[in-house]
C-alpha cells in the first residue's frame, strides 16, 4: 500500500452527525434506545419462537432467523455510531472499516435471500396449503437457511476481496455515520471505475432485480387467491401486507444507494440510519404487533415464566 509523497492513510474520519452538543446528545439517548429497543425486540421474538410449541412452524422459524440477521446488521453499525456521537474524533481505522462493511453486507445479503425465501413460502402456504408441510420440511427450511448465509458471505467476499488492498494515500473524510462501501472506494488513489461497476452490479442491480421479483411474486399470489376465492382475499392481504411492508423498507434504501452510478452519489445519512438502525427495529413491531398469534405465545411464556419464578 504505497502511498503518493511516502504516506498513506490508516485511518479514515466519519463526520457523522455535525450540530450542538445538545443535539449530539439527544442523538446518543435517541439512537442508544432504539438500539436497546431493537435488540430486546428482537431477542424476544427469537426466544419466543424457540420455546413456544405453537409456533414450532415454517413461518416462524424464517422469522426468528430474519429477527437475528436484523439484530446482527444493526450491531454491525450502531454502536460504533452511538459512542462516535459522544467522541471528539470520529475515527475508524481502515481495517476496522473494511470489517464493518464486510459485515454489512454479509448480513445484508444473507437477509435478502431470506426475504426471498419467506416469500416462497408464503406462496407455498396460501397456493398450495394441502401440501405445505410435505413442501416446506425441516431438511428444506434448514437447506435455505444455509443457503442464504452461504450467498451473503460469497456477496460480501465477492467485493472486499477487490476493496480491501485499495491504497488509501489522499482523502479520508467519509461523509456519513459508518463505512459505506461507495463512499471507501471514492476514497482510493487509485483508478476504481471497474470496481464502482461491479459494486453496481453486484449490490445495486441485485437489490433492485430481487426487490422486482419479490413484488411479482407477492402479486402472482394475490391473483391465484383471487381466482380461487374472493374471501380468502382479505386474508392474503392481511398475511402479505407485513411482508411487503419488510421487503420494501429493506431493499428501498439499498436500490436508492447502490443502484445509482457513483459519480452521481450523494451520501444520506437520513437513508443510513433507517436502514440500519430504524429498519431492524420496525421489522419485530410489524410482526408482533399484527400478528396475534406471536402475541399469545408471549403472553403465555409470560405466565409461564412469572408461575416458575412464583413457584421458585
Amino acid at each position: 500500500m504505497d502511498g503518493k509523497n511516502g504516506s498513506f492513510v490508516t485511518e479514515f474520519i466519519l463526520v457523522g452527525f455535525s450540530g450542538p452538543w445538545e443535539l449530539q446528545i439527544f442523538f446518543f439517548v435517541t439512537f442508544s434506545l432504539i438500539y436497546a429497543a431493537t435488540v430486546v425486540g428482537n431477542v424476544l421474538i427469537m426466544v419466543t419462537v424457540i420455546f413456544s410449541s405453537t409456533l414450532h412452524s415454517p413461518m416462524y422459524f424464517l422469522l426468528g432467523n430474519l429477527s437475528f440477521l436484523d439484530m446482527c446488521l444493526s450491531s454491525s453499525t450502531t454502536p460504533k455510531m452511538i459512542t462516535d456521537l459522544l467522541a471528539e474524533q470520529k475515527t475508524i481505522s481502515v481495517w476496522g472499516c473494511m470489517t464493518q462493511m464486510f459485515f454489512m453486507h454479509f448480513f445484508g445479503g444473507a437477509e435478502m435471500t431470506l426475504l426471498i425465501v419467506m416469500a416462497f413460502d408464503r406462496y407455498v402456504a396460501i397456493c398450495k396449503p394441502l401440501h405445505y408441510r410435505t413442501i416446506m420440511n425441516h431438511r428444506l427450511l434448514n437447506g435455505f437457511v444455509i443457503l442464504a448465509w452461504t450467498i451473503g458471505f460469497i456477496h460480501t467476499m465477492s467485493q472486499m476481496v477487490l476493496t480491501v488492498n485499495l491504497p488509501f494515500c489522499g482523502h479520508s473524510v467519509i461523509d456519513s455515520i459508518f463505512c459505506d462501501l461507495p463512499l471507501v472506494i471514492k476514497l482510493a488513489c487509485v483508478e476504481t471505475y471497474t470496481l464502482e461497476l461491479f459494486v453496481i452490479a453486484d449490490s445495486g442491480l441485485l437489490s433492485l432485480i430481487c426487490f422486482i421479483l419479490l413484488l411479482f411474486s407477492y402479486t402472482v399470489i394475490l391473483v391465484t387467491v383471487q381466482k380461487r376465492s374472493s374471501g380468502g382475499l382479505s386474508k392474503a392481504l392481511s398475511t402479505l401486507s407485513a411482508h411487503v411492508i419488510v421487503v420494501t423498507l429493506f431493499f428501498g434504501p439499498c436500490v436508492f444507494i447502490y443502484a445509482w452510478p457513483f459519480s452521481s452519489f450523494a451520501s444520506s445519512k437520513t437513508l443510513a440510519v433507517f436502514y440500519t438502525v430504524i429498519t431492524p427495529l420496525l421489522n419485530p413491531i410489524i410482526y408482533t404487533l399484527r400478528n396475534q398469534k406471536m402475541q399469545g405465545a408471549m403472553r403465555k411464556l409470560r405466565l409461564q415464566h412469572v408461575s416458575s419464578t412464583e413457584n421458585f
